[in-house]
């Protein structure tokens, strides 16, 4: 199993999950992050006292899938969060060792069924 993390812009976010459902995928994370360093879009960038740091709202979009799907769900989300500008974002994925079903006990694919 594969966890993808997608740290996209978030008026791409929409589209990006749009998709991914029109691929199968259903169950995935969307969490509101703030971005910072440079490669932020400096147009859309803002400063933050807490951060004291310029930063961009980014959108992070996490999911588990099998291995066999990584290569077509990550291109998916790259043709789909591109704008071709500075600050379109990053594609991350990293091996799962396990997932284990809270309410069931059920594991691994079982669990994300």
């Amino acid at each position: 199993m594969k966890l993808i993390k997608a740290y996209i812009r978030c008026k791409k976010a929409e589209e990006v999950i749009h998709e991914l459902e029109q691929a199968g995928v259903k169950d995935m994370t969307l969490i509101d992050v703030m971005a910072i360093g440079k490669n932020i879009d400096l147009q859309h960038a803002k400063y933050s006292f807490e951060c004291v740091e310029k930063y961009q709202k980014v959108a992070k979009l996490e999911l588990i899938c099998k291995e066999t799907d990584v290569d077509r769900l990550v291109d998916i989300i790259r043709r789909s969060a591109y704008t071709g500008m500075q600050g379109d974002g990053i594609i991350c994925v990293s091996d799962v060792e396990r997932v284990v079903k809270i309410r069931t006990g059920q594991k691994n694919m079982a669990a994300l069924a």
